[in-house]
């Protein structure tokens, strides 16, 4: 049994951060989880600290949920663990790697330029200009840029009053104007994960009944899916621009050929536990311990 002392970055009553923290408890005798709007940096002694606890003091964490809800504001959190892997502490996934995917505006553009096939996408603060781009895909999807499972989206078609919609998005937060075609969804996209960056199973996300999306939010459910290794590779090339350590590719099957939706910055625990019967946390947590263990034998004097 591994000593470690490992800390989850998650949410107090989250099922993926508990039980994250519950198979490090089982395998190090060390768990904690740290909800970040509890921890406190202070630069004057250089120190970060969570309840009392020093986190500069821990082996490693792991973020599984930096908040509630995708905001600019995670930056902030994200600069705090930036300080600690400075400091020394292994982050998983890196602060600099998860920066890139909090902002969809910033995925989709390294996503484009690395060489992944996306769906026609037009981002612009100008209303005019994204009336026009609307009328020219015939459906698209308004998105936000730091959102999740669907939220804040709007589907918005030529024949609307796509003037006043587009303004009411903006109005509502969202400044600039997140513009992708709505392309043809055969009612399922797929949640490619990888772990380290070797691929461990894919599941679906079935859409639920008179839902434009297959979020489970929308009342999308999970379904095991074994897709072509050509897909896999796609996904494997579209995670690998972001060195993450754990990670969900979306992927959508068109008839026009697979593309890419996003990159998760956390990866889908409960996809996979549904779809698969694997235990998602085992494996990371495994991961996370042989990761900690090469690196003392490096850094230790022989």
């Amino acid at each position: 049994m591994s000593f470690a002392k490992i800390g989850v970055v998650g949410l107090p009553g989250n099922w993926s951060s508990e039980e994250l923290v519950r198979v490090l408890k089982e395998r190090t005798q060390f768990g904690v989880l740290i909800d970040m709007s509890r921890v406190t940096l202070d630069l004057t002694n250089g120190k970060v600290f969570f309840d009392g606890l020093d986190l500069g003091l821990l082996d490693a964490i792991i973020v599984k949920k930096l908040g509630t809800q995708y905001s600019p504001d995670l930056q902030d959190r994200l600069e705090v663990l930036r300080f600690l892997s400075a400091n020394g502490v292994r982050v998983f996934s890196r602060p600099e790697s998860i920066q890139h995917l909090l902002d969809r505006l910033n995925c989709t553009v390294r996503l484009m330029q690395g060489g992944i096939p996306i769906p026609p996408t037009v981002v612009t603060e100008n209303i005019e200009q994204a009336v026009a781009a609307i009328r020219k895909f015939g459906k698209a999807v308004l998105k936000p840029l730091y959102t999740s499972k669907a939220r804040g989206m709007r589907v918005l078609e030529s024949g609307n009053d796509l003037h006043e919609a587009v303004e009411n998005f903006q109005a509502s937060g969202n400044k600039v104007i997140y513009i992708q075609k709505l392309v043809p969804v055969p009612g399922r996209d797929l949640g490619i994960i990888f772990l380290g960056g070797d691929y461990l199973a894919t599941y679906s996300r079935v859409a639920g009944k008179n839902s434009w999306n297959t979020s489970t939010a929308s009342g999308g459910r999970y379904e095991a899916c074994f897709p072509s290794d050509a897909v896999i590779e796609l996904a494997r090339k579209a995670q690998a621009l972001f060195d993450l350590d754990f990670t969900c590719v979306d992927l959508v099957e068109t008839p026009t050929g697979p593309m890419v939706f996003e990159v998760s910055a956390f990866g889908g625990f409960r996809g996979l536990l549904t779809a698969h019967k694997i235990h998602a946390s085992e494996l990371y947590a495994y991961y996370v311990l042989k990761k900690i263990k090469e690196r003392k034998n490096v850094t230790q004097p022989h």
